[in-house]
Parts: structure tokens; C-alpha cells; sequence
């Protein structure tokens, strides 16, 4: 079986697929040290897989390169507008649909108890996670599921990448309905994130606009928590 064939494809989408789902299960409802250890067991697979995968079984090599005119003028329009609409749709519809109450109980369950770790987390979350997720969903999952369906891989992605956060979004909110229209809108931004490389075949577009929308998501984080 050759490495570009479809049985590899889809053994490549389910494997990061299922690991981005069990890694959130294990963090916010597994307590204790096995819910710590499956969730580092999962985050650690989640980047060492492509990176294997690439060299190992695709036989490729890494490539960096720097972002051109176009990537940043792109990645930074997209993010103020998509920083822009989840901010006005939090204000205008968000706060009055989330329950305050049941995010500040599951983030203190997690260990979120003061400004001063959600601050540390949020900056990881937005500076670094946003990149990561970047590099696995993007780099490595968009990659393969165009094996899968070329002309869908877009979608394929888009909902790939949006199974895991629906499970968060449950967990946090309790409502299916918050649920329903967050997980549209992290599929659109998926979806729009994948067209980013599609376009470009870098990360770069794709990383400053999902920076930009992950620091309006803090800031909603921090209104729902500490305000």
C-alpha cells in the first residue's frame, strides 16, 4: 500500500482525529493522574505523528519558509474580522445564551481558579495552541484528507477539526444549543483556515488570523470568568 493511497490517508485523519477527542475527554472528565497522563499521551502523539509520518512514511522533507506580502496582509484581515464578529456575536447574543456559572464550575474543576493562571493559559492557548493546532490540522490533516476527497478535502477537515472542540463546548456550556452554533462557527473557521493553505501552502495566513480569533475567544474566557 503506498503511503499517498487512501487506507494511509484515512488511518493518518483518524489517528489525529480520535487523539484531539480523547485528549479532551481525559482533561475535563477523567480526574486525577490518568486523566493528566492520557492527556499528555495524546498531545505528545498529536505532534510527534506528523512529523513522523512525514519524513517516515511520505519520505519528505520539513520545509520553513518565510511568510510573503500576501500571507500577512491575508492572515491579519482575516483575524481582525473574524476577532471582530466573535466579540460583537458574544455581546449581542453569546452572554446571554452562556451560563457564567457552569464555565466558572468546570474551569475551576481543570485547576483555573485565578486571573493570573487563565492569563499564563490564555497566552499559550493564543500564542502557542493556535499554532500547533495550525501545524497538525492544516499542515498534516488538510494534507491527507485531500487523498481522501480532493475536491472535499476542505470540509473533510473543517469537520475533522471541529469534533473535539463540540466535545469541549458541551462539557463547558451544557447547552446544546451554545454547542450547536459554536461548533458551526469553529467549522467555518476551519473551513477558512484550510482554503488559507490551500492557498499558500504555509501556515503563516492561516496561524495570524486563528492567533487573532483565539484572543477574542480570551477575552469572552475572561469576561465569563472574572467580570
Amino acid at each position: 500500500m503506498k503511503a499517498q493511497s487512501f487506507g494511509f490517508g484515512l488511518l493518518a485523519v483518524s489517528l489525529i482525529t480520535g487523539a484531539a477527542s480523547l485528549g479532551i475527554v481525559a482533561k475535563l472528565f477523567i480526574p486525577g493522574v490518568a486523566g493528566q497522563i492520557l492527556l499528555a499521551f495524546t498531545r505528545i502523539g498529536m505532534l510527534v505523528l506528523p512529523l513522523i509520518w512525514v519524513r517516515w512514511i511520505d519520505r519528505n522533507e520539513y520545509k520553513v519558509s518565510p511568510p510573503t506580502r500576501s500571507e500577512l496582509q491575508t492572515g491579519i484581515g482575516l483575524g481582525l474580522l473574524m476577532f471582530a464578529v466573535i466579540l460583537i456575536a458574544y455581546g449581542s447574543i453569546g452572554q446571554h445564551l452562556i451560563e457564567a456559572n457552569q464555565i466558572r464550575s468546570k474551569a475551576e474543576q481543570i485547576g483555573i481558579r485565578t486571573p493570573s493562571i487563565y492569563l499564563i493559559g490564555a497566552f499559550y492557548f493564543t500564542v502557542i495552541n493556535s499554532l500547533i493546532e495550525e501545524y497538525v490540522w492544516r499542515w498534516f490533516v488538510y494534507q491527507k484528507c485531500e487523498i481522501l476527497n480532493r475536491e472535499r478535502a476542505v470540509w473533510i477537515a473543517a469537520f475533522c477539526f471541529t469534533l473535539h472542540h463540540s466535545i469541549a463546548l458541551m462539557a463547558y456550556t451544557q447547552s446544546g444549543l451554545v454547542t450547536l452554533l459554536g461548533s458551526i462557527a469553529v467549522f467555518a473557521a476551519g473551513a477558512i483556515w484550510s482554503k488559507c493553505y490551500l492557498a499558500y501552502r504555509s501556515l503563516w495566513s492561516g496561524y495570524l488570523s486563528h492567533l487573532l480569533a483565539d484572543l477574542a475567544i480570551a477575552i469572552v474566557g475572561w469576561h465569563l470568568l472574572f467580570a
